[in-house]
């Protein structure tokens, strides 16, 4: 019987031991874990990210704007600038605009001459002012024909050619209105006169012509400069085509000049 309870103290001593090695290798596996945890924790496993300056932690930043985005908001008008005005007011420089200012004016003016207008009365009785002072070098011939030098033959002549120097000033041989300003090859650059009551003047080989259609001339303005002579002319030399009509007809305008 003794031996029994001694058998059974052995046994429970061994059983507490056992107990008490289990415990005591969990306890000292719980420190070394425990232990870690404290490492880790001094070493964050988070990276530090840094605040942008000017940027207080918690308060909310504007989203970038991006071109063609919805939040992208439009820039602040400047002064007297939008972007309308950009589109379709164009920048205007100064010398541009006393170009277009000058431009007007003259144009302003031109009108204002032509709607001067003149009661035009030319008659058979009255005379003609010679447009510029020289020899008829190859006069009137509708009845008969004459010799023309450079195209040398013979032709009809429907007008005077009055002999002058090249930038002779080119006078209005009457009150008149411009009624055409024209350039064709055989007489050049030419203006055609209403002198009233059918009567109408040419003159030809023309050049810096400063009158414009429509416009009323009083008698002796200036109607433009002789020219170099066309081809037609080159034999005969430098000169003023002067033609008269009455109607569709040509008339002999030295019956008339003065």
């Amino acid at each position: 019987m003794k031996e029994r309870v001694n058998q059974l103290f052995k046994d429970k001593l061994v059983l507490v031991m056992v107990v008490l090695g289990l415990l005591t290798i969990v306890a000292a596996a719980g420190a070394v874990k425990i232990q870690k945890r404290a490492q880790n924790m001094e070493e964050s496993p988070y990276l530090e990210i840094k605040e942008p300056e000017g940027v207080i932690a918690g308060e909310e930043m504007d989203p970038p704007m991006v071109a063609g985005s919805s939040n992208a908001e439009e820039p602040e008008e400047s002064a007297g600038f939008t972007a309308d005005n950009a589109v379709n007011e164009p920048i205007v420089y100064p010398a541009e605009t006393a170009k277009a200012n000058m431009a007007e004016t003259k144009a302003q003016e031109a009108g204002a001459i032509a709607n001067e207008s003149l009661v035009l009365n030319f008659t058979e009785a009255d005379k003609l002012m010679w447009p510029v002072e020289g020899n008829v070098i190859l006069g009137y011939s509708m009845d008969t024909t004459t010799w023309f030098p450079t195209l040398e033959q013979y032709k009809c002549n429907p007008a005077n050619m009055i002999q002058s120097d090249v930038s002779t000033p080119v006078s209005a041989p009457a009150d008149a209105r411009v009624l055409e300003i024209g350039s064709n090859e055989e007489i050049g650059n030419y203006i055609r006169l209403d002198l009233g009551n059918e009567y109408t003047a040419i003159c030809g080989q023309l050049k810096e012509i400063p009158v414009v259609e429509n416009e009323y001339l009083h008698k002796g303005d200036v109607l433009g400069y002789v020219a170099e002579p066309t081809k037609y002319y080159s034999v005969e030399g430098n000169n003023l085509y002067f033609e008269l009509r009455l109607g569709e007809k040509p008339v002999d305008a030295l019956n008339y000049l003065e």
